[in-house]
């Protein structure tokens, strides 16, 4: 097997590297943080890069779906802000590689030129109040009227839903017993008359709040129904599609990019830090908890990396986005939480980015399916008897 990286993706680092030094310093990062809010224009600068093009079809004016390119440009943003990078999972995620995979042919070219120009945004609206991990247990009902599609239900921990164009909503469409065939996804403006949004203060990931969002006899349009009138009560085997493995990638990308960040910055901070007149990355306890640290990130990188080489060549990678949506979310956490430990007081403190990163990493475990999840999915992948 060729580790060797491929002259296309050494580019994209370099033009996303020397991005950020220009327009993304991290005072801006800490001025989102604070501010938690991302301004929405700059998904414009990174449609500008190209990284919006990347789950875009060439007949839409994209580049293709280069899974490998996307993981990477997901990384490389969260090493400086989780939020920013999500603002692209927002764009190229969440709204082309659905409408690419499974809308109907007036919907990709109503919304993937758009979206490949970064003048759209798609937040998720799948958890409910009562409904985590079991998304085809939703209870917002949907039902079609005077050829219309009425909406009522409750949509909970959707991000970014108060400044996106569309909130891709999974309802239940269908008998509340037919399991898995009860479902439809839709096409939500947020700022259709009905909806009420609220926003649900975090701990970390400022930048991009999440959202309640309500909707009470909310009425669009036939043509938002995902694939077309055909789909409806159809939506499991859409969001059960291929593009379900990218999205498990989605999340271990940005917990390997914030651990990144703070190996980056612990390690600095150690060879600047002076004890008992020697720097700390003298003392032996520092030096192995930063040696065990890059030795993670790079098991890290090598299974997202695989992963995603996996989901870009079409070959069977369930267990492999599983297994990395796991282990990497875990390690992260690990990582920071040495990393803060070897900076001290001031791994705690404002002033530094470690506290950040401390806020930013703890989520990454329960976003995009809970550890606890991804064990029971990859047991059932292998087929471990249950009895």
């Amino acid at each position: 097997m060729d580790f060797g990286e491929s002259e296309e993706l050494a580019a994209l680092r370099d033009l996303i590297a020397r991005f950020l030094e220009r327009e993304v310093p991290p005072e801006m990062a800490t001025k989102w943080d604070s501010e938690d809010l991302v301004p929405r224009t700059m998904i414009k600068r990174l449609a500008e890069l190209g990284l919006t093009m990347l789950t875009v079809p060439e007949e839409h004016g994209g580049m293709g779906r280069d899974v490998v390119s996307l993981i990477t440009a997901i990384q490389l943003l969260a090493q400086r802000s989780p939020a920013l990078a999500g603002l692209l999972i927002m764009n190229a995620c969440y709204g082309s590689l659905n409408i690419a995979e499974s809308g109907s042919e007036e919907q990709k070219e109503r919304f993937l030129p758009g979206l490949c120009a970064g003048d759209i945004l798609f937040a998720y609206g799948l958890s409910e109040p009562d409904v985590g991990a079991d998304i085809g247990s939703v209870q917002t009902r949907a039902e079609i009227r005077d050829g219309k599609v009425v909406i009522n239900g409750y949509k909970r921990w959707c991000s970014g839903g108060a400044f996106a164009d569309y909130i891709f909503m999974l309802v239940r469409s269908g008998d509340p017993d037919a399991r898995y065939k009860n479902l439809s996804v839709l096409l939500v403006p947020p700022n259709t008359p009905g909806i009420t949004i609220t926003a649900i203060p975090t701990l970390g990931v400022h930048g991009l709040p999440t959202n309640d969002v309500i909707l009470e006899d909310v009425e669009i349009p036939l043509t938002n129904l995902l694939g077309g009138e055909e789909m409806w009560n159809r939506g499991w085997e859409q969001m059960a599609g291929p593009g379900l493995e990218v999205e498990k990638l989605e999340t271990p990308a940005l917990a390997l990019g914030v651990a990144e960040a703070a190996v980056e910055e612990a390690w600095q901070y150690a060879q600047d830090r002076k004890q008992f007149g020697k720097p700390i990355c003298a003392q032996q306890s520092i030096r192995h908890t930063l040696a065990e640290a890059q030795t993670k990130l790079q098991a890290c990188r090598l299974m997202l990396q695989s992963a995603a080489w996996k989901v870009q060549q079409g070959l069977p990678s369930a267990v492999d986005t599983s297994m990395a949506k796991l282990f990497i979310s875990d390690s992260a956490v690990e990582i920071v939480l040495d990393c803060q430990r070897v900076m001290g007081a001031y791994g705690y403190a404002q002033g530094f980015a470690m506290e950040r990163y401390v806020r930013d990493v703890l989520v990454m475990p329960i976003w995009g399916g809970s550890s606890a999840i991804q064990k029971n999915n990859i047991a059932n992948f292998l087929k471990l008897p249950k009895a």
